[in-house]
């Protein structure tokens, strides 16, 4: 197993984890959908961040929270992918070569 395919399967499991919470606090785990208006507020998150990086948020630990938030982001394109059954690694490549193809012509 790669590591991107450990890091898919330790997302799985988190995201299942979550579900129990979910289940525990809702009735009901998220859909995809709220899912991905988490990952709306995570990017939100990370663009405050980025503008801290820039002068413009300061803010202590900067460093450590910019990773954080860029670590939930990956876990969410992670959960979401596995969701929708798309092979993010596959879709991955075949969009670099798409990008590199374009950059190169």
């Amino acid at each position: 197993m790669s590591d991107f395919e450990q890091m898919v399967a330790r997302a799985r499991r988190v995201r299942e984890m979550y579900a129990g919470v979910e289940a525990e606090r809702y009735g009901r785990s998220w859909t995809p959908e709220e899912i991905a208006l988490g990952f709306v507020g995570d990017v939100g998150d990370l663009a405050k961040l980025v503008q801290g990086k820039a002068g413009v948020r300061a803010r202590a630990n900067l460093g450590e929270a910019l990773a954080h938030e860029l670590a939930d982001c990956l876990w969410s394109v992670m959960v979401l992918a596995d969701a929708y059954d798309v092979d993010l690694a596959a879709a991955f490549a075949r969009t670099m070569d798409d990008l590199e193809h374009h950059l190169q012509a």
